[in-house]
């Protein structure tokens, strides 16, 4: 049963999302509600607990108003595995493309990642240990020797003063462990033993017949069968702390136990983005691409409906993970795929297009705001940049323009106009721009900056 702390409710999830993601408060309000509904149904008590199925959802935008990143962060909130594929990958080969199954593989790996990682924080304490003891071995070598008996003084203590070999080296590695743990000897060297993997580049004859995914599964498993060898390599002892860690971490972890609990953590809080869902919704033709888009409609239908995936890890069952679809919809309408595929997605969220407002907001609120990400970035150099308000004013204005003008590619026209900006003043630092500058970018630097891009509206469109 999950854990209810773990677990936000529908309005905190919107303040969780409302932190990274400007308006767009109906997608919030649907996906809060799935994302909660995958709880309620985990702590269901009577035997229907198996038939109740996530509400898929199908948001409806243009490029860059959010939707990738209101599923994104969705995931982060739920620590659940994530994976997004475009539904036009499925197509561009021929009427064969990339396998719909792969989608669900991706997610399984996802999810093992996830849990590899959180049982490699619980057992770093002792890995830390184990490596410790190694690198202590390399520096000073244990010495067993035959222990000669304690010499007594006339006062009837035990002599302070180490009487054979192996007490003089034991008192050395304890202050050298010390030392170590310091970090005061991590530019020394050593010498390691470190495992190399198998030589998994293995040609596999008729390899044309199989997808990438299971070409790399198949050379993993042969690679697996071969002995791994072992190579000395001279490092610092800070790098081999690194190397040392990550190879004890993973004998202490049990992979069997990692596989189980990763695949029920992909079948109950598993979520799949679908992005460019419209590409494959065909209108009335019936030849051509249109029959291949239907086919990738009509292998996508169990999937989202329920069925069982094979993977490397085991049997994947879809029926509990979340499917959130998405698309600009500008050419094809949802209409236009096919009533079984329309019915797998119930829930219809429409998102808006951002206002100048919005981009104004986007500057300003999140945790993430281009303004904040550029003041880190060159604070790392000791300098320090702001914007005022009517700078924000004017770049958040001429982003809309050029939307308005040029193509709207909503948030994601702020990366190019934020760039073009504060290009010079990224090249001139540190050279021309020593530390402990400042600089404060103000409606006047923005104009003289940006006005020419936005009067000259072909340039625009080669540059932004």
């Amino acid at each position: 049963m999950l854990d209810q702390e773990k677990y936000y409710t529908p309005r905190q999830i919107v303040e969780e999302l409302d932190k990274y993601i400007i308006g767009q408060n109906d997608a919030k309000r649907n996906v809060a509600i799935a994302l909660r509904n995958r709880w309620r149904r985990m702590n269901v008590k009577s035997d229907i607990q198996g038939e109740i199925v996530p509400n898929n959802i199908l948001m409806i935008g243009a490029t860059g108003v959010g939707k990738t990143e209101i599923a994104r962060r969705l995931a982060k909130i739920a620590d659940a595995p994530f994976t997004k594929v475009e539904a036009s990958k499925f197509t561009e080969v021929g009427y064969v493309g990339r396998d719909v199954e792969s989608m669900v593989r991706d997610l399984v790996e996802q999810s093992v990642d996830l849990v590899k990682t959180r049982k490699k924080e619980e057992v770093m304490e002792k890995a830390s240990e184990i490596v410790e003891n190694i690198i202590l071995d390399a520096l000073i070598p244990p010495v067993k020797t035959t222990p000669a008996a304690p010499t007594v003084g006339f006062n009837g203590d035990v002599d302070a003063e180490p009487k054979n070999d192996e007490e003089l080296n034991e008192r050395t590695r304890e202050r050298f462990r010390e030392k170590i743990a310091n970090g005061e000897l991590d530019d020394r060297k050593i010498e390691i033993s470190v495992k190399q993997a198998a030589n998994s580049g293995i040609g596999v004859m008729g390899g044309g017949m199989m997808d990438e995914a299971s070409m790399i599964n198949l050379q993993e498993m042969l690679g697996n069968m071969m002995p791994k060898k072992t190579k000395k390599r001279k490092v610092t002892i800070a790098e081999a702390r690194k190397i040392l860690l990550e190879e004890e971490a993973a004998k202490l972890i049990d992979m069997d136990e990692v596989k189980d609990e990763a695949i029920e953590k992909a079948q109950n809080t598993g979520i799949i983005f679908i992005d460019e869902v419209d590409k494959i919704a065909g209108g009335s033709k019936k030849q051509g691409p249109d029959v291949s888009r239907e086919g990738v409609q009509r292998d996508l239908l169990p999937i989202v409906e329920g069925s069982a995936v094979t993977t490397k890890y085991g049997v994947v069952h879809t029926d509990h993970i979340l499917f959130i679809a998405a698309g600009a919809f500008h050419f094809a309408k949802p209409s236009d795929l096919i009533p079984e595929l329309q019915g797998r997605f119930p829930i219809r969220v429409e998102l808006q297009n951002l206002t100048k407002q919005d981009f104004l907001s986007i500057l300003r609120e999140p945790k993430n705001a281009l303004t904040k990400q550029y003041e880190a970035l060159i604070g790392a150099e000791d300098v320090e940049i702001s914007f005022d308000d009517s700078a924000l004013e004017e770049i958040a204005e001429i982003a809309f323009a050029i939307n308005s003008e040029v193509e709207n590619i909503g948030a994601r026209r702020l990366h190019t106009v934020m760039s073009h900006l504060l290009n010079d003043i990224l090249f001139d630092i540190p050279d021309v721009i020593g530390a402990n500058a400042k600089i404060v970018i103000n409606k006047e630097k923005v104009k003289e900056r940006l006005d020419s891009l936005v009067q000259n509206k072909d340039l625009s469109q080669y540059i932004l």
